[in-house]
């Protein structure tokens, strides 16, 4: 027999789990449905674990440091099984029990397996069929989208699953893909000691980012002995005495005892096509950037809606859709979204790039600094970052901004704010930075470009 709720999830990762948390004694039945682990990709495979090896590498790099800061010798030997089982433990050991028994106490009802949309209005698990009366919502994120390159599905090969909790150290790591997930995870194999290439297709690094950033980054990842090659698609793998062997166009080959695809990701449509729900160019779940709608009745949540693969995203529109759910008019607002690449020195961008306001009519006004040339910059001994601001100068608003330097992750904040706010650029101005902090090189950036609007 069909057993009918208010509202059915499709998926329990950060967005059903904050939609079961947030509909919690609100008089609305829930199911959540999910075939791996409550939680999903981020706890597991995703930001928390590729953090936490990050973080195992920056260590050692600070070590390293001290040599020109603080001592005349320091010495250590990488304890990977230690790094592997702390990374593993950040991970809650795959288990995702705690997490499954909170939702269960919130008074959701958790429905372990592959989930399917089998019309507007239900869900098929197993033998079972989840009724939704009120709404169902779609929020079963993606998976690595493998490319279609000659011989790669004839070899083994990592994706960010066994990348981020690894249980053992390459020797040699060749990295398919040049964005945010395959720098970070090629600069931590890196500082452990792994030997590390970088194959990106496209004409840059993080290709996402403005290209200020990708030149900032680029020196720093040479430094840590990573080996790049940019504008240079593989064409080809094939295994070759227990090395995995990479074509490039250019008829460069590379090798190495493990191959880490990170190209990307691709939606879980399979779970809700047959519903006949529209899809964007690239598949993802088509919906109202507003209401997160995809039908009357039907709500998209995270990775799934193709606007942004970002934890907080995800959990920002599980705020919105369940508040809509509770009978509100709450709307999404997707000005200021922030991406953070956790990479050393961090890259860190909110808003819109210089080329994207061009393309949007905006008559763009521009100023970049360096925040290795501060007094912080040299008391904490970096060199090489970047600073970039995007301004209206019509508005005379912020409508972008780009950092490359620690802490680009916390000095953010402000900047999300001033985009999300319409703050005019002479009040950004006015604002007094603490002295000799990360953040106060914004306040002569911020001078420059409030001096060019007119």
């Amino acid at each position: 027999m069909p057993q009918e709720f208010d509202v059915v999830c499709l998926g329990g990762g950060v967005a059903g789990e904050a939609i079961g948390h947030a509909l919690k004694g609100r008089g609305l039945s829930l199911a959540i449905v999910e075939r791996e682990l409550v939680g999903g990709e981020c706890p597991y495979w995703g930001c928390v674990p590729s953090k936490t090896l990050l973080r195992s590498g920056e260590t050692l790099e600070e070590a390293g440091r001290a040599r020109t800061l603080a001592a005349s010798r320091v010495e250590w030997d990488v304890d990977f099984p230690r790094v592997s089982k702390r990374v593993l433990w950040m991970a809650r050991d795959l288990d995702d029990s705690r997490p499954a028994a909170a939702l269960v106490a919130a008074g959701a009802k958790l429905v372990r397996g592959s989930g399917n949309l089998v019309d507007l209005r239900t869900v098929v698990v197993g033998g079972e069929q989840l009724v939704a009366r009120k709404a169902v919502v779609i929020a079963n994120g993606g998976v690595a989208a493998i490319p279609p390159i000659d011989g790669l599905d004839k070899v083994e090969f990592w994706t960010n699953r066994q990348a981020a909790v690894p249980r053992e150290l390459p020797e040699r790591l060749v990295v398919l893909g040049g964005g945010a997930v395959g720098v970070e995870l090629a600069q931590a194999f890196a500082r452990l000691g792994s030997k590390v290439t970088v194959v990106e297709a496209g004409p840059r690094l993080l290709p996402m980012e403005e290209p200020e950033a990708a030149a900032a980054l680029q020196p720093h990842l040479h430094a840590d002995g990573i080996q790049v090659f940019v504008g240079d698609p593989c064409v080809a793998v094939e295994k070759h005495a227990g090395d995995v062997v990479l074509h490039l166009k250019s008829g460069a080959v590379v090798s190495g005892d493990r191959l880490l695809v990170a190209t990307g990701r691709r939606p879980n449509f399979e779970a809700w096509k047959t519903a006949g729900l529209a899809q964007t160019e690239r598949g993802w779940l088509k919906v109202d950037p507003e209401t997160l709608m995809a039908r009357d009745g039907i709500y998209g949540a995270g990775d799934i809606t193709g606007i942004g693969g970002f934890t907080h995203l995800a959990y920002y529109h599980a705020q919105i859709i369940a508040r809509r759910l509770r009978g509100e008019d709450a709307r999404a607002d997707h000005t200021a979204v922030p991406r953070v690449t956790y990479t050393d020195p961090e890259v860190a961008s909110v808003g819109w790039s210089q080329q994207i306001a061009r393309d949007r009519g905006v008559d763009v006004i521009v100023t970049t600094t360096d925040p290795g040339e501060t007094a912080r910059g040299y008391i904490h001994d970096f060199h090489g970052g970047t600073l970039k601001l995007v301004g209206d100068r019509e508005r005379g608003v912020l409508v972008g901004a780009t950092l490359v330097t620690p802490r680009a992750g916390e000095i953010l904040g402000e900047l999300i704010l001033a985009i999300k706010m319409h703050t005019p650029l002479k009040e950004m101005a006015d604002v007094i930075h603490p002295y000799p902090a990360f953040n106060r090189v914004l306040g002569a950036a911020v001078g420059e470009l409030a001096a060019q609007v007119s």
